[in-house]
């Protein structure tokens, strides 16, 4: 029984062999033929340069560009010497001013000053007045004064018709005049070269007593003095020899230092 089936297998495996023989065509080498690639005047192009040429114009077979990149810490140098000082910048723009800052601490007690002088006196007081009556010529006059009721230490210089302060502190200050008929009154009292107080009556067909008064803070130093003020119409002010209507006082109140 074996001996069959191992006879049948080599029958079958012949018969494929021949139908494989007879049915499949066989290989025969390929004779190649030439074909002319360029014309006389030109130079044959070498196969490898072709293929060279077909693969960098394809996209898949390009080649792929190389950028270089440095390390630039690896050329860094040393660090070099410092150069010299450059000529100053033009000077720029004043900027805005600032907030106010905080208050400081509370300084040291100072030391205690030098002893007063004994002889000075802290009073001053006066009272003047001006017999003639005056008629403004100039823009600004000075009004002086010719009698004198009152001068405490001679702080009134009659002569320049001003008080000079000796005694710093606070002053009362008051001015009387007379009007003229038909006339503008028109006066300042003076703090130095200020004008603090107006004196003024408009003209009028009858004369009449009109006052200022005021108090001032004086420093050692300052002065207070009366002046005329005139405008278009004519100022003037009205007195006589046998009487005063015209009077300046001043006396102190109170010392800065007691």
């Amino acid at each position: 029984k074996m001996s069959a089936v191992f006879l049948l297998l080599l029958v079958s495996t012949a018969n494929v062999g021949a139908v494989l023989e007879k049915g499949l065509p066989r290989w025969e080498p390929r004779r190649l033929s030439c074909v002319r690639c360029c014309g006389p005047s030109e130079q044959p192009v070498s196969i490898i340069s072709s293929r060279y040429a077909r693969m960098s114009s394809d996209p898949a077979y390009s080649v792929p560009k190389v950028q270089p990149t440095i390390d630039i810490t690896i050329l860094k140098g040393e660090k070099g010497e410092m150069g010299e000082k450059g000529y100053p910048g033009a000077v720029g723009k004043e900027g805005e001013r600032g907030l106010r800052g905080l208050n400081g601490r509370k300084g040291q007690k100072g030391q205690p000053g030098p002893q007063g002088h004994s002889c000075k006196q802290l009073y001053a007081a006066f009272s003047v007045g001006r017999r003639k009556p005056l008629h403004s010529s100039d823009y600004f006059q000075h009004v002086t004064f010719d009698t004198e009721f009152v001068n405490l230490y001679k702080h009134f210089n009659m002569f320049s018709g001003k008080f000079f302060c000796y005694v710093a502190g606070v002053y009362y200050f008051s001015l009387n005049v007379h009007t003229w008929n038909f006339k503008e009154t028109y006066l300042h009292l003076m703090k130095n070269e200020k004008e603090v107080a107006i004196l003024y009556t408009q003209p009028s067909d009858r004369s009449i007593m009109q006052s200022q008064s005021l108090m001032l803070d004086l420093q050692e130093g300052e002065e207070v003095w009366v002046r005329m003020f005139k405008r278009e119409r004519e100022n003037a002010i009205y007195s006589e020899e046998s009487d005063v209507y015209i009077i300046f006082n001043g006396h102190l109140i109170k010392p800065a230092i007691e």
